[in-house]
């Protein structure tokens, strides 16, 4: 299967890298290899995460509180957000409507 991370995907982790790599030097690019590691382990996997909101699949990180909410379509696994699993629920909901 692809994976195609789609935009606000990608804005999601380029925060999540500037909130861990503020913590301490390095862990943001730890941050972004256990991400990768994980959305790509979608290629054989896509799809088989309950569904979570709506038609969002829900992938949990290994490594950090971080949930990766997807859609499956016609072979193609789509990655809509990469969200902070410590956030309001609500806070989630309203980020996956955008």
């Amino acid at each position: 299967m692809r994976v195609e991370i789609l935009d606000q995907a990608e804005d999601d982790l380029i925060e999540g890298f500037h909130f861990y790599e503020a913590q301490r030097p390095g862990l943001g690019s730890s941050f972004l290899v256990s991400l990768y590691e994980d959305i790509d382990s979608l290629r054989v996997n896509g799809g088989i995460h309950r569904k979570d909101y709506k038609d969002y699949h829900r992938l949990l990180v290994k490594r950090f509180p971080f949930a990766v909410f997807y859609k499956v379509m016609e072979g193609t696994v789509f990655v809509h957000a990469v969200v902070d699993c410590r956030r309001d629920p609500a806070w989630i909901r309203k980020r996956l409507k955008k």
